[in-house]
C-alpha cells in the first residue's frame, strides 16, 4: 500500500507525493509526485520523511510540543527535542536517544498531527535534546 509523504530536503527544496519502498537501511527510494514522473531520492539529501494523513495540511494548526503521559504510544518510548539547521523544532518519541543509525524513525508527540512518523536524516539536526514527561502530569494521570 501506498504511502502520503512529504520529502522535505536539505536544501530546502519539497516534495509531495506517494512511496511504496521507503526504507531507514536502503540509500534510495522513489515518490510519485502528484504531478511528473516517478522521482529517486536519496536519504542523504533528506532533512526528513514526513508519512502524513494529508498532503494537504493544515498550516495554521501548530502541534503540541509535550508529551501526554497517558498517549500509549510513549510506553517504552523516548521523548526528544530535535533542532534542524532550518530552524525547525521538532519533538518526538523514539526507541533510543541517541539514536545509533543515520536515519531513525520519530513519532510526534501530538497524536492529532497531520505527521504520522517522521523519517529524520541524523546528519540534518543540530541538536538533539531527551526531554521528560511533566512529572506533576504523570502523578495527576495515577490512581
Amino acid at each position: 500500500m501506498s504511502k502520503q509523504v512529504v520529502a522535505r530536503f536539505q536544501d530546502g527544496r519539497l516534495l509531495k507525493g506517494t512511496s511504496l519502498d521507503v526504507g531507514p537501511d536502503r540509500p534510495t527510494f522513489h515518490i510519485r509526485p502528484l504531478a511528473g514522473p516517478v522521482m529517486e531520492v536519496r536519504l542523504r539529501d533528506l532533512k526528513a520523511l514526513y508519512f502524513v494523513r494529508s498532503l494537504d495540511g493544515n498550516p495554521d494548526r501548530r502541534d503540541r510540543k509535550s508529551a501526554d503521559p497517558l498517549d500509549p504510544r510513549a510506553r517504552g518510548s523516548r521523548v526528544v527535542g530535535m533542532q534542524f539547521a532550518d530552524g525547525e523544532f521538532l519533538v518526538g518519541l523514539t526507541i533510543a536517544c541517541p539514536p545509533k543509525r543515520p536515519y531513525f524513525f520519530t513519532l510526534p508527540v501530538d497524536p492529532k498531527s497531520n505527521n504520522i512518523r517522521i523519517l529524520v536524516n541524523r546528519d540534518a539536526v543540530v541538536s538533539m535534546t531527551p526531554l521528560q514527561i511533566e512529572k506533576r502530569a504523570l502523578a495527576g494521570a495515577l490512581p
